[in-house]
């Protein structure tokens, strides 16, 4: 106060100037953040098509490599256009009353969307194909979970209703707003939104459409695990985009959820290479990258959170359990999820968002985790988990019923054991 009255008593524009608070500077575009963003969407893209495109269509038998292939492909088409009309929009703008759990639709197609828009520090429309690539991987990862034996029809029907009715919501819940992200539910790129949600789904899906024809009777074994392992291999270095990326900058967090990320998936790989080598006497080349990608899934949430010894154990942790729910679990319950998806990514993203909450570093981010005296952030974290899980299997399952009023969701037991490349595309590989 004395200081304002004695610039008064100097110059009064200078007391005015003083008592009118400073503007907040408006947010500019920053070429290096957008050139990162740029490249990490490219990458996230790719981990879909051909990443898990060749991953999946590795590990199915030869009849039916094409229609997993074109079910990624035809996912990422797709999905692109429903997220481009409302998904961004109900994902990440303000929905008033309801924003709690949905956002509004004031940026359907896009709208005000120019050049010019920024979010943070890149343009809008960057980190508008940025999240488009993370809507596109999510329900694509799902079709693990039932490969063989869903119509191509059916497929595209379900993954349009998935994407807004369960997807998007758990969006906006985590990242665009919603009741989770107020609660304090750490997700740095998509633990719940993506993992827990696309294996939930995928176990939903399994359960829903019953067994392979002849499962447990007839070798289903890959038919090559060579496409497997390149599929793998470029997930693994899209994900420094999916994770990396989501730090939205090219800055010390992005470079420290690169780092995590890494030693994580090498933990993981290791890990389950070597219990499987204990259990089944031998490491097989499945095991290592089904161990590697759970490494993947359980870094996700924690990368920005973490400092490199907890994504160690975060990594050695994931590789165990997932190779045990993937393999003892599953044969011990008897559902037929193909391809694990439940087992890597369902148990891979609960191990890796709860653990986050052990982990969580206040000097990587300032958020404190378990071992830094934040016993909260665990309960925090499992509230988190048990809302995705809870919605994402509900919604799956009435939505899997609406399908199959309207188109039927299985194919034939014919069409199946012909298989659906030939049955439902009309082409085979050579």
């Amino acid at each position: 106060m004395l200081a304002f009255l004695v610039l008064y008593y100097i110059d009064p524009t200078l007391a005015q100037e003083a008592a009118e608070p400073v503007a907040e500077a408006a947010p500019t575009l920053n070429s290096g953040d957008t050139a990162w963003m740029l490249t990490s969407t490219a990458i996230v893209l790719l981990m879909t098509i051909p990443g898990l495109a060749l991953f999946y269509g590795g590990m199915v038998r030869k009849k039916n490599v094409l229609s997993v292939v074109m079910q990624c492909f035809a996912i990422c088409c797709i999905i692109t256009i429903t997220w481009f009309a409302v998904g961004y929009s109900l994902a990440f703008t303000d929905g008033g009353g309801m924003n709690s759990y949905i956002g509004g639709l004031s940026k359907a197609f896009l709208k005000g969307v120019g050049i010019d828009a920024l979010t943070l520090t890149i343009p809008e429309s960057v980190f508008f194909t940025f999240q488009a690539t993370f809507a596109i991987i999510t329900p694509a990862l799902i079709v693990g979970a039932f490969v063989d034996r869903m119509k191509f029809s059916a497929l595209l029907l379900f993954m349009v209703l998935w994407s807004l009715i369960v997807y998007v919501p758990v969006t906006h819940w985590v990242w665009g707003g919603g009741f989770l992200a107020n609660a304090g539910v750490l997700d740095f790129a998509g633990g719940t939104v993506v993992h827990i949600n696309a294996g939930v789904a995928g176990l939903v899906c399994a359960i829903f459409l019953g067994r392979r024809y002849g499962y447990g009777s007839e070798n289903m074994a890959p038919h090559n695990l060579v496409y497997s392992v390149i599929g793998a291999s470029l997930l693994w270095v899209g994900w420094f985009g999916f994770n990396a990326g989501s730090a939205v900058a090219a800055n010390g967090a992005a470079g420290m959820a690169m780092a995590v990320t890494q030693i994580a998936t090498a933990a993981a790989a290791l890990s389950w290479m070597f219990t499987e080598w204990l259990v089944h006497k031998k490491p097989s080349i499945l095991g290592i990258i089904s161990g590697a990608v759970a490494g993947l899934v359980a870094i996700t949430p924690a990368a920005g959170f973490v400092d490199p010894m907890g994504s160690l154990w975060i990594g050695i942790a994931a590789g165990i359990l997932c190779f045990f729910a993937s393999t003892t679990v599953k044969k011990a319950l008897g559902y037929d999820d193909s391809l694990d998806v439940f087992g890597i990514h369902g148990v891979g993203g609960i191990v890796g968002a709860l653990l986050t909450g052990v982990f969580a570093a206040e000097a990587i981010a300032g958020k404190t985790g378990l071992l830094e005296g934040n016993a909260g952030q665990v309960l925090t974290q499992i509230w988190g988990i048990t809302a995705t899980i809870v919605w994402c299997a509900v919604a799956t399952f009435v939505i899997l019923i609406i399908v199959n009023i309207l188109v039927g969701v299985r194919v034939s037991q014919a069409s199946e054991i012909e298989g659906l490349d030939i049955n439902q595309h009309g082409e085979v590989v050579p």
